[in-house]
């Protein structure tokens, strides 16, 4: 017998045998927490220079920034900022995610300035 030749019959059976299998998903958030309360209790600057966005000498927006031209960066931080604002009530630190919105808001000030 092949697996192709299973009946429904036989997958509840190892469903109900092997329990593990049915486990919908991981709950990563747990996980989540914990990097973000380590990353907080060494005072690390979570708005202004994240150090998961920095990868040797180089930070992730600056990155994003070159690859764009000056009118898509400007959406780019745009977007960002509203993500922020949709999102602050509902998080753990809702004036964090607020001063990244104002993060966000700064840069697109910045590349209409430029203009």
């Amino acid at each position: 017998m092949s697996i192709n030749d299973a009946t429904p019959e036989d997958w509840d059976r190892i469903r109900k045998e092997h329990p593990a299998v049915i486990k919908d998903s991981i709950d990563y958030q747990p996980y989540i927490d914990m990097a973000m309360q380590e990353a907080h209790a060494l005072n690390e600057d979570m708005v202004n220079s994240p150090s998961h966005y920095t990868y040797g000498k180089i930070e992730c927006i600056e990155a994003i920034q070159e690859s764009m031209s000056a009118e898509a960066f400007k959406g780019y931080c745009k977007g960002a900022a509203l993500k922020y604002l949709w999102r602050y009530e509902r998080k753990a630190k809702p004036l964090e995610d607020l001063k990244k919105a104002q993060w966000y808001l700064n840069k697109l000030i910045e590349g209409v300035e430029s203009e």
